[in-house]
């Protein structure tokens, strides 16, 4: 299929684009919050060849645009009195609103709902496509299923060339995220997706508002997605998505730690910290930000990165709809680095008596973090084992469980291997270790102690507000190691020539404790210090 490319500004483009819808055809038309995949609404056949263009499930509802109040009537039960009120104050405009529909709307638009998403956009050329088509319009976003939505057409191309009949170039949106959902099929009305249009601006004209957990959360198990934008993952580039709240110094910090080349996402005036950055609009404005951070998520592909961070707005007004977008382009992984008890991370080399000082810390009311714990339980993560099939082979996962010593064979017979695992795990350990420092804070502990042998080889040095070492005399290390593990001494020397020295340890420590068997005389002040 040969994609048309229309400009508004060119003579009949807008009547040609309607001509084709007209005839059961796809057209990708802007609004001006996001470009969108516009077919037929009443026509059911004409509404699948969205589902297959964009390759976006059946059970994903789809919203009816229109370009007047007089269209809405027959698409649905019974007009519900408080869409004209809502109407006066916010149509033509980015506001989504749900209704008991009419049989009029085929099961294809509904996805099997007996309720309809309406609405009339106020993009001058999109209204004028549905006045001149005579039709309403079922219009998705006009990209490929997941991706970030298309705020030019120059992202529709990208995504949809040769897969529909064609593009009509209006500018680059204005709102830059998708319209606000509201449904007034449920007491009270539900806000469902957040978008321009904030809460506070749906109480005045509504009262009483309540908003779904799904605009913070993965829908339930076996739950029907009530409005677009609410399934599990959406609005994401081939690189993984991590938010990172917090100021930015803790940001910064944990970003310039990672042991990759990541991109980070920061706000204007941020990027300059970063070797590979994106900026996405002003810290203190959410309109800006909801602007552009499709095209900034869309952007961070081309950096070559694997992996992006990104400074997370805040949570309210235009805000929740850029956060609620970005929770789903990240599958819900978020880091927060916003701490309230001092992080302190324990290391040393092997025999020197970590676990030793790990219980007094304990004893003295800290909360113990073990990264080995984590390790394991971080290759249960879905997305984790996909990545490390990917790199060490499908079958390193028999009926469904990871088998973990084939995996330690194959990453660690090379170094390549094992720094690959690495990259691949520590992510995520990372992030469950932040859980467990969080965890940590509400038990009431005086710190948290992250107890890693290799702390100094992973990301987690950026949350340690104090880093710890124990060392101890060659001699008594070799003898430990011997009767903790009844091992010979070469197997015991073998496994303490596999770790860098003390010097290594010590140089990138901010406190040192000598554990060479007498009582340890350390005052642990690092407690109440942070």
């Amino acid at each position: 299929m040969k994609t048309h490319y229309l400009n508004e500004k060119e003579e009949n483009s807008i009547q040609t684009a309607a001509e084709i819808l007209k005839n059961g055809g796809l057209v990708a038309i802007p609004t001006e919050t996001v470009y969108g995949l516009a077919a037929n609404a009443l026509d059911g056949k004409a509404v699948a060849k969205i589902f297959t263009a964009k390759g976006r499930p059946q059970d994903n509802p789809l919203i009816v645009h229109v370009a007047s109040l007089d269209e809405i009537s027959p698409l649905v039960e019974s007009v519900d009195p408080r869409l004209y009120s809502l109407a006066e104050k916010y149509w033509p405009g980015p506001l989504t609103v749900i209704m008991k529909k009419s049989s009029l709307i085929p099961d294809e638009v509904s996805a099997g709902l007996d309720t309809v998403a309406i609405r009339m956009p106020s993009h001058e050329t999109a209204r004028k496509i549905i006045e001149i088509s005579g039709v309403p319009l079922a219009a998705p976003s006009a990209n490929a299923s997941g991706k970030p939505s298309p705020t030019k057409a120059s992202h529709v191309i990208q995504d949809l060339d040769g897969r529909i009949d064609a593009v009509v170039d209006g500018g680059e949106c204005s709102v830059g995220v998708e319209s606000t959902v509201v449904t007034l099929a449920t007491e009270p009305p539900t806000l469902l997706r957040p978008g321009g249009i904030t809460p506070a601006q749906l109480e005045a004209v509504l009262g009483e508002i309540q908003i779904s957990p799904a605009v913070f959360e993965k829908l339930k198990e076996g739950e029907k997605a009530e409005s677009p934008g609410m399934k599990y993952k959406h609005y994401a580039p081939a690189a993984q998505v991590t938010i990172i709240k917090g100021d930015f110094e803790s940001f910064k910090k944990f970003v310039v730690a990672q042991k990759e080349t990541v991109c980070a996402v920061c706000f204007k005036g941020e990027g300059k910290h970063f070797e590979n950055y994106i900026e996405y609009g002003s810290e203190n404005d959410a309109d800006s930000q909801a602007h552009s951070i499709f095209d900034a998520l869309r952007e961070v592909d081309k950096t070559g990165c694997n992996t992006a961070f990104v400074r997370c707005p805040v949570s309210s007004g235009v805000g929740l709809a850029v956060y609620n977008r970005l929770l789903r382009s990240a599958a819900f992984r978020v880091i927060d680095l916003d701490f309230s008890i001092p992080v302190i991370g324990l290391t040393g080399q092997t025999g020197a008596g970590k676990s030793t000082v790990g219980t007094i810390l304990k004893d003295k009311g800290c909360y113990t973090v073990d990264t080995d714990l984590l390790a394991r339980k971080a290759v249960e993560n879905p997305e984790v084992i996909a990545r490390l099939c990917e790199k060490f082979g499908d079958d390193i996962v028999s009926v469904g469980v990871l088998d973990r010593r084939e995996l330690a064979r194959r990453a660690f017979a090379t170094p390549e291997g094992t720094k690959a695992l690495n990259l691949i795990t520590h992510p995520e350990i990372t992030r469950l270790a932040v859980e467990e420092i969080h965890k940590a804070e509400a038990e009431g502990a005086k710190a948290a102690v992250i107890d890693a042998a290799l702390l100094f080889e992973s990301p987690l040095t950026a949350v340690c507000d104090k880093t710890v070492c124990v060392v101890a005399d060659e001699k008594i290390r070799l003898e430990r190691i011997v009767k903790r593990d009844g091992i010979s001494e070469a197997d015991a020397r073998l496994r303490m020539n596999a770790q860098p020295d003390e010097e290594y340890y010590k140089s990138k420590s901010d406190i040192i404790i000598n554990n060479n068997g007498e009582d340890l005389d350390v005052k642990f002040d690092f407690i109440q210090e942070g």
